[in-house]
């Protein structure tokens, strides 16, 4: 990935919220043919490892042998950046439109899972992730045994163990912070969840100009 050094995230549990609030990642893995190959998949982000799990007919899990080189993207917030809201516009004119982003890379090595006990662990472990702070809360638990079985078997797991870990925000912390603020401000206007995510990040991070 390509981090300019005023868009770098080097704080480990920032990191991880991120990743933990977009829970889900891209596999990306190389085919058999040569040719990369993703499946977006629910992630838990445990301790040094990666857990994910897809349908087991999906023929994806079977191009990847034991400790194979695996890439997981999750991207968080994105939105588009309009020339027009840099206050410098009208200054100098030289201004051109973005994409404002963040994203987490997880490179690693992979081994498929299919033993029972380590699929229910990794069912339970995003049950929980996904359900922490919900009034009424579900749990694996709750499902009859027989029945969640029988699910966990048309699924197989991935559990990546991470090597490398590169991550960017790009929240226009390279401009001025009249510029920065006017385009926290035409995020905001534009009434998407996702633009006003984009700016809820950008002015928890501020400009660093």
């Amino acid at each position: 990935m390509y981090v300019p050094v005023f868009n770098a995230l080097d704080d480990d549990s920032e990191i991880r919220a991120l990743v933990a609030a977009a829970g889900s990642a891209e596999l990306v893995t190389v085919g058999t043919d040569g040719y990369p190959t993703s499946t977006l998949l629910p992630v838990v982000w445990d301790g040094d490892r990666l857990v994910l799990h897809m349908a087991r007919a999906n023929p994806q899990w079977r191009t990847i042998g034991d400790d194979a080189p695996v890439l997981a993207v999750v991207t968080g917030p994105q939105a588009y950046v309009s020339a027009s809201w840099y206050p410098s516009k009208a200054e100098h004119g030289r201004m051109v439109p973005t994409w404002n982003y963040s994203a987490v890379h997880l490179t690693g090595r992979a081994r498929v899972r299919t033993d029972a006990a380590w699929l229910h662990e990794a069912v339970t472990l995003l049950t929980d992730q996904h359900e922490s702070g919900r009034a009424d809360r579900w749990h694996v638990t709750d499902a009859p045994a027989g029945f969640v079985e029988k699910q966990l078997r048309a699924v197989v797991g991935i559990e990546v163990l991470v090597e490398r870990v590169e991550a960017k925000a790009k929240l226009s912390q390279n401009r001025s912070a009249p510029d920065h603020a006017g385009v926290v401000a035409g995020l905001t206007a534009e009434g998407d969840p996702q633009a006003a995510a984009v700016a809820h990040a950008m002015h928890r991070t501020g400009p660093r100009a």
